[in-house]
């Protein structure tokens, strides 16, 4: 399973799909930083694979950065998505 955050200007959390197979999370994250760089206002719409009830819609002008990663074991016990993680 791969992982797609999102992180949104002012939006203090980041929104996350995912994907089943590489090719379609690479199709996403290539569709999303087109529409980065496009600068366009139009509103993006992505559905998850994982929790298929699962929707949401974004503004590209909104998206301030993307990720994409693999989803393991290791990197889904109890860590909250994210770009990094603050060790207490």
């Amino acid at each position: 399973m791969f992982n797609i955050d999102l992180t949104l200007k002012n939006t203090p959390f980041p929104v996350s799909v995912q994907r089943k197979v590489t090719e379609d999370a690479e199709a996403v994250y290539q569709q999303l930083l087109q529409a980065m760089r496009s600068g366009s206002t139009e509103v993006i719409e992505l559905t998850c694979e994982g929790q298929t009830e699962k929707k949401v819609a974004v503004r590209a002008s909104d998206i301030s950065s993307i990720q994409m990663s693999q989803k393991t074991g290791a990197a889904a016990s109890g860590r909250p998505p994210g770009f990094f993680a603050l060790a207490e």
